[in-house]
This record gives structure tokens, C-alpha cells and sequence, in this order.
């Protein structure tokens, strides 16, 4: 799942990508503009297990959301501060360059997880 804080067309893109592999979806796809984070963790959470990519860092901070997150079955994948700030061009590099890493990282830990997706460094680092 991507945020709703990353554009529509990084979802499609990697749907496109990973087609056959992984279901990627953009957030407002499924639940429409302007959803409250914890409306749609909830929503999330009672499906199972998603992956999510975020530049969204409030949820990291806030404490219901982060309290509704650390609850939850999800995993969560979030952009840097600086890497938030980037053009598209640098998140989706970054994105590509630890997809792999993402994916392992996701499948070794449990739901309310979450992790920095660093500008520079190969390391994701645990929230």
C-alpha cells in the first residue's frame, strides 16, 4: 500500500513492476481522498497482512496513530525526512536500490513494525 502522501503514479508504477508478485495499491484508490490514518489502519489491519510505504512520518509521532500502527498486522516502510523532501525521481531510486531488502525485512518481523527508508545508507532503520 502507498500513502496517500505519495503520488497515485509511484503506486502504479510499481504495480506495474511487480505485477504477478505484489498487489500495490495506492491508498486513496481504496479508500478515497482525505481517509484518517487510523480509519484506514483499522481497515487495513482487519484484512491481514499489507506492507506499507509511507511518507506520512506524523504516524510515527502521533501517539493514536502511532498506538493504532504499533497494534496492528501492518509493516511499515517510511520515507526519511530528507528523503521525503526529494524529487519522485530520488524516492523511487531508493525505493528500487532496497526494494529487496524491503521485502526481506517485512517478512522477518511481526505486525507494528516500522522502518526508515534512508536517503543515503543500504541499513533500514527500525521507528
Amino acid at each position: 500500500m502507498i500513502d496517500e502522501n505519495l503520488p497515485p503514479a509511484m503506486a502504479k508504477s510499481l504495480a506495474a513492476l511487480f505485477a504477478g508478485k505484489h498487489e500495490v495499491v495506492h491508498l486513496r484508490k481504496k479508500f478515497g481522498p482525505g481517509v484518517k490514518d487510523t480509519e484506514w489502519i483499522a481497515a487495513l489491519n482487519a484484512e491481514g497482512s499489507w506492507i506499507i510505504i509511507s511518507a506520512d512520518r506524523r504516524i510515527t509521532k502521533n501517539k493514536a496513530e502511532q498506538q493504532a500502527f504499533k497494534s496492528s498486522k501492518l509493516v511499515g516502510f517510511f520515507l526519511s525526512s530528507g528523503l521525503q523532501k526529494s524529487k519522485l525521481t530520488k524516492q523511487m531510486e531508493r525505493l528500487m536500490a532496497l526494494w529487496e531488502t524491503i521485502e526481506k525485512q517485512a517478512d522477518l518481523v511481526s505486525g507494528g513494525a516500522m522502518f526508515e527508508i534512508p536517503m543515503k545508507s543500504t541499513k533500514l532503520k527500525q521507528i
